[in-house]
């Protein structure tokens, strides 16, 4: 079948969100509509339909009416919120639906007990799968951690301004990353072949690599010796749990990073290796660390 034409964006405005609208919007295929809250105070692009909601039933009924696919990129604190919006969703008639996946694996147990928080996640596609006969599909991709993002906000611990970075067990565990712009081509891509990205679970990756590739790419860019730290996974997850437990929500972003850098059996990290990747079904082609590392650093 032809690919999707009408797409409504939820969470256009954070971080995930607005990576897939620059990626939409840069493939000039698609009639965009962002849902946004009511009291929302966010801006976008001029050609974008902006939908103000409450949220209500009604009211996501009305905005999902006439569309194709419904794209999910909400944040943590609404992942739970997503199963009112697909039940909207297939009231209105929607075709597809892409959940607020775009990380570290959901359907991974090891990964689960890292960051427990994922677990809703996986109880959404659960969800989506017992809906497939009432019309409505899905498509979820995981990213794992995004790596010019990551570098360019210190998210990944190596600091470009200050040149210090947070090394785990030594460094040369292998992972795969995405950057931006892929993420933004990979939604695009699910949009335009329907058939073949139908109810799937999709891993995608940039690159694949190492900490220590990726500050000796940082060193060779910047021309600087930098200053490592040292750590452990048991040391980062343990003090994780003790920051979330305290109510300190930046406990999360330790456990997130450890499903990417951690040592945790299991834990299946490096899609291109330990999984399927869905790149070549999405023309995706993995890039070079250093070539990412030097326009980060530009």
């Amino acid at each position: 079948m032809a690919g999707y034409k009408n797409i409504v964006l939820v969470g256009a405005s954070g971080a995930i969100g607005k990576i897939i609208l620059d990626g939409l919007i840069a493939s000039f295929s698609f009639n965009i509509t962002v849902l946004s809250r009511k009291e929302s105070k966010a801006s976008f692009p001029a050609g974008i339909t902006v939908h103000k909601s409450d949220f209500s039933d009604a009211d996501l009924e009305a905005a999902f009416k006439g569309q194709d696919a419904v794209i999910s990129a909400v944040g943590a604190t609404a992942f739970g919120e997503q199963k009112k919006v697909v039940d909207a969703a297939i009231r209105s008639g929607v075709l597809r639906f892409i959940p607020s996946e775009f990380s570290s694996n959901s359907q991974n147990e090891a990964v689960l007990k890292l960051a427990p928080f994922f677990g809703q996640k996986k109880e959404l596609i659960e969800y989506l799968r017992t809906k497939q006969s009432d019309g409505l599909s899905w498509t979820a991709i995981a990213t794992s951690g995004l790596l010019d993002w990551g570098l360019e906000n210190g998210f990944l611990e190596f600091n470009v301004a200050n040149r210090t970075a947070t090394i785990w067990d030594g460094g040369n565990q292998s992972f795969t990353l995405t950057n931006e712009k892929q993420l933004g081509q990979a939604v695009v891509s699910v949009l335009q072949h329907p058939q073949e990205t139908r109810n799937k679970y999709l891993y995608i990756a940039s690159v694949e690599t190492t900490q220590n590739e990726i500050l000796a790419a940082l060193e060779e860019a910047t021309g600087a010796k930098w200053s490592v730290k040292a750590t452990t996974t048991e040391d980062q997850v343990d003090e994780g749990f003790k920051k979330l437990g305290a109510g300190d929500f930046s406990g999360a972003f330790q456990l997130v990073r450890a499903t990417c850098y951690g040592n945790t059996p299991g834990l299946q990290a490096n899609y291109a290796k330990d999984v399927t990747l869905a790149n070549d079904v999405l023309g995706l082609k993995l890039e070079s660390v250093r070539d990412t590392v030097k326009c980060v650093v530009a």
